[in-house]
């Protein structure tokens, strides 16, 4: 591709998120796209990301699990950029609304103490230069229709990064061993998914290692303070707004993103607490008007006359049971 059509794809991809409107695919409107135009495409638009006052503060390796692979039907890793306004805080509500076909998926992300630089990064060197891991939540969302992407086009497209949601209890790399992490993985109560550190590249680091001797040739070094997400534990499942999302890593801690009701399309909530309930209290204890435990140990909720000002303290104690029985629907 010549840089006018590498242009011409990146403004295409830029209008799907502006126009908030998905797009054919790459490959369908350039048939003789290579990875690496693919890979000029993603770093155009990062140029005029950050000429617009967004800055990098890290990378995602895509597609580092068999699952997602199978999933996506795309069989090798990819690459992409992490920029400031990907970031979300956790427990904080999440605004969904820029977001085209989001999914949601747990990752062990690591943060860097040192820069790191390929070719020739061994597994040894990365560990060095690994400040510290946090269980995180990457948002995945494609701008191209029906997430009917080849490798191509999830390169061109960033990589389908969306968000970034970062746990806030550190661990250092000689506490906990990477590859038997474990992970439970809860969307609104429900569980969706177990996965473990091992299902990434065989091990998480192997991802580092990866993407430092993928992107150093490209003049890219992996910067101090950056964090980088090797690959998802499991599959990615679908999001929407309202839902409340918990990945348990046992030694990692956990980490929760709270994505806000869509006001365009708010309903009335409705409270649901399931068998797995155990009386413990804990959501008594924030809105004890609305959560009570009863004579029997089990918890009870009204749902009748709540208003938005609710809305905050519900998906809180949502993220707080610690058996997660708690589900709200909108």
């Amino acid at each position: 591709m010549d840089d006018s059509a590498v242009s011409a794809a990146a403004e295409a991809l830029l209008g799907a998120y502006a126009g908030h409107a998905p797009i054919d695919p790459i490959v369908g409107m350039f048939p003789d796209a290579t990875v690496t135009d693919a890979y000029r495409i993603q770093q155009e638009q990062v140029r005029r990301w950050e000429a617009a006052g967004d800055a990098v503060k890290g990378h995602k390796v895509g597609l580092a699990s068999l699952a997602m692979q199978r999933q996506m039907n795309v069989f090798e890793p990819d690459f992409g950029h992490l920029t400031a306004s990907m970031f979300h805080l956790e427990h904080m509500p999440i605004d969904a609304s820029g977001w085209l076909q989001p999914r949601i998926e747990p990752e062990i992300a690591f943060v860097l103490g040192r820069e790191l630089r390929g070719p020739g990064v061994t597994v040894a060197d990365a560990i060095r230069a690994v400040d510290f891991v946090v269980p995180a939540l990457e948002v995945v969302d494609s701008r191209i229709r029906d997430w009917n992407i080849s490798i191509v086009d999830t390169v061109a497209d960033n990589a389908s990064s969306g968000g970034v949601v970062l746990g806030s209890r550190p661990t250092r790399l000689h506490d906990v061993d990477l590859r038997t992490v474990g992970c439970t993985f809860r969307i609104s109560g429900e569980q969706v998914g177990t996965g473990a550190g091992g299902a990434v590249l065989g091990s998480p680091i192997n991802a580092l290692v990866w993407l430092a001797n993928t992107v150093g040739p490209l003049g890219t070094t992996l910067q101090p303070g950056h964090v980088v997400l090797p690959g998802s534990m499991t599959r990615a499942e679908p999001v929407r707004a309202g839902d409340t999302i918990v990945a348990d890593m046992g030694p990692l801690g956990s980490v929760t993103a709270i994505l806000a009701p869509d006001p365009r399309t708010e309903k009335n909530m409705k409270i649901t607490i399931g068998e797995a309930c155990t009386g413990f209290g804990v959501c008594e204890g924030i809105r004890p008007d609305i959560f009570e435990v009863n004579d029997q140990g089990f918890a009870e909720a009204t749902d009748e006359g709540l208003a938005d000002a609710d809305r905050e303290d519900v998906e809180y104690a949502v993220s707080q049971c610690p058996t997660q029985a708690i589900r709200v629907e909108y």
